[in-house]
């Protein structure tokens, strides 16, 4: 099968269309999962033994099942329990959901590493819990942490073609629809396979920035 140009222009704005719910979905899934990631690991750290074995176990359990599943949980069993969620709100809740136990585990050790000296001087200074966190250890154990943060962005804009299984117009659902009705596939797995590797490695050059600007001194 020889390659077809003509054909290119004629799908490549519906490609285009894919590659923004794509982006959409990526970066409205890595916000949730940046925020609820840090929740969950705040509240692995209570001194409630009894919620953060819950929390513990609910971050296993999501780890330890395969995303598609969670996937499929959201979109085509919620509604038999009463709740229906728009595909793109359920792939969204998904990789939230699914990449903040990994995000959660990022702040775990970024946490741990604060030296134990600022927990003391936060205490001699009388300030709160509350007050701790926010101005003295979150600012230091969060800018460390951003490269490996990154690494899950870029992880979370590869695993976006789950999202198709969930009816999700994304660019590999995109690009699947338009082979099967033209019976031609060369041509839009071709430009999936481009648009992924443009976008990923423009993310990796931003993570390599990331890297060296929060680097540790040595």
């Amino acid at each position: 099968m020889d390659w077809d140009w003509a054909f290119v222009a004629e799908i490549l704005p519906t490609l285009i269309e894919g590659v923004k719910i794509t982006i959409l979905a990526t970066i409205l899934g890595y916000a949730l999962a940046v925020v609820l990631g840090l929740g969950l690991a705040l509240l692995r750290r209570t001194r409630r033994r009894w919620l953060a074995r819950i929390v513990n176990f609910v971050i296993e359990f999501i780890r330890g099942t395969p995303l598609l599943v969670q996937l499929y949980f959201l979109f085509y069993i919620m509604p038999d329990l009463g709740l229906t969620l728009p595909p793109l709100t359920a792939g969204v809740i998904g990789l939230g959901l699914h990449y903040a136990t990994y995000t959660a585990e990022v702040y775990r050790a970024g946490i741990d590493n604060t030296p134990r000296g600022q927990w003391e001087a936060a205490k001699a200074c009388n300030l709160t819990a509350g007050q701790s966190w926010r101005h003295v250890i979150l600012p230091q154990a969060i800018p460390p942490m951003l490269p490996a943060l990154a690494n899950y962005f870029i992880a979370m804009f590869k695993e976006t073609p789950l999202l198709s299984a969930i009816t999700v117009l994304e660019l590999m659902n995109q690009a699947r629809s338009v082979a099967n009705f033209n019976y031609r596939y060369l041509e839009p797995m071709t430009l999936v396979g481009a648009f992924f590797l443009v976008i990923s490695l423009i993310a990796v050059i931003g993570l390599r920035y990331l890297e060296r600007r929060f680097r540790p001194l040595r």
